[in-house]
């Protein structure tokens, strides 16, 4: 059987990330997918690299041990069964109490008064040390799949994509950047020789679409989303109403990318382009809106073990309904109805 081949875009969302490594482990799961291309943004660049370098090196279970050893440095997540008794209620209750917590509240008003930069020697950027520990030659060998990973020009605002010997530590601290609370990553730009500073690539592509639109690339793109889409609660509290802003605006990247192809595809359906002239992109959507939307966003700075865990659970749980109801469109057509999700 010919297999299918897909190309996954990592949506960034701090410790939320963990929900992506779920849904990595289950597709890893089937022989009858091929990972084409990867596009990662922040978490998702973590995520990328670790499925990547692990692929490369011991096949599909080295991708889900890479991925298993990544979140383990991350949370200290071993037991996989810490969230087997906690009902999506339980998770929401933890979160809550983790958003109003003292030291999450103390942290969230330093980030207001206290630059990354008062810090002085003593800074340090917590996830260096994890990165630092990626087999590099791995993450930019030009074997499939291949990997792009986003961050944002501080100077310019512009997107910036790292992809092959461009990827090092560097690229992926500046891909999960986030201004409050780290430094800015300065890399030298090897074609001007200036060096650039980079922040949080969620800004500007969460995750990027566009580097998958290759030609050499299969035409279906499967986008893990973290950041909800639709909340039906009005959020009224200070921490909802700024969580709510963070989430708007880290999905508005992926939503204008959206609406582009949308637009490719009438005008290609209307014959007013010619099929070849653009590339008409099927795009798929792996989610879990309600899940997410139990969280607060403290749970993305402060990664839990037994939120990590249910996260994971939720990700494969994901991962097994769109294996079920949507894998017949690979190859064929959208699973998502952008015409709908616009009008």
């Amino acid at each position: 059987m010919k297999k299918k081949q897909i190309n996954l875009a990592l949506q960034g969302g701090g410790a939320h990330g963990a929900y992506t490594w779920g849904v990595l482990d289950r597709l890893l799961e089937e022989d009858g997918l091929e990972i084409a291309a990867i596009s990662g943004t922040s978490a998702g660049a973590l995520n990328g690299a670790a499925l990547k370098s692990g692929m490369i090196l011991g096949g599909r279970q080295g991708a889900r041990d890479n991925l298993d050893w990544l979140w383990e440095k991350v949370a200290g997540v071993q037991d996989m069964h810490l969230s087997g008794w906690m009902a999506p209620f339980g998770i929401a209750a933890l979160s809550k109490a983790i958003e109003h917590s003292l030291p999450v509240a103390i942290g969230a008003a330093m980030t207001r008064i206290v630059s990354p930069y008062d810090y002085g020697p003593i800074y340090q950027n917590p996830l260096r040390e994890i990165v630092e520990k990626f087999n590099y030659d791995l993450v930019c060998g030009q074997q499939e799949p291949r990997f792009f990973v986003s961050a944002t020009n501080v100077r310019d605002g512009k997107i910036k994509i790292f992809e092959g010997n461009e990827i090092g530590p560097d690229a992926l601290l500046a891909s999960a950047c986030l201004p409050t609370l780290f430094q800015a990553v300065e890399i030298e730009d090897p074609k001007t020789g200036r060096v650039e500073a980079y922040w949080d690539g969620g800004y500007t592509g969460n995750p990027a679409l566009f580097p998958l639109y290759n030609a050499d690339f299969p035409a279906d793109i499967v986008i893990i989303n973290i950041n909800p889409l639709q909340r039906d609660d009005l959020p009224t509290s200070p921490n909802e109403i700024q969580n709510r802003i963070n989430e708007i605006s880290f999905n508005s990247s992926l939503l204008r990318e959206l609406r582009a192809i949308e637009f490719v595809q009438r005008l290609l359906d209307a014959g007013k382009l010619q099929e070849g002239q653009m590339k008409r992109v099927r795009i798929h959507m792996i989610a879990d809106d309600d899940m997410m939307s139990k969280l607060s966003a403290a749970t993305k700075s402060v990664p839990n073990p037994a939120v990590i865990s249910a996260l994971k659970q939720a990700g494969r749980t994901s991962a097994e309904q769109f294996l079920r109801d949507d894998i017949d469109h690979v190859g064929t057509r959208s699973s998502v109805d952008l015409e709908k999700m616009f009008n």
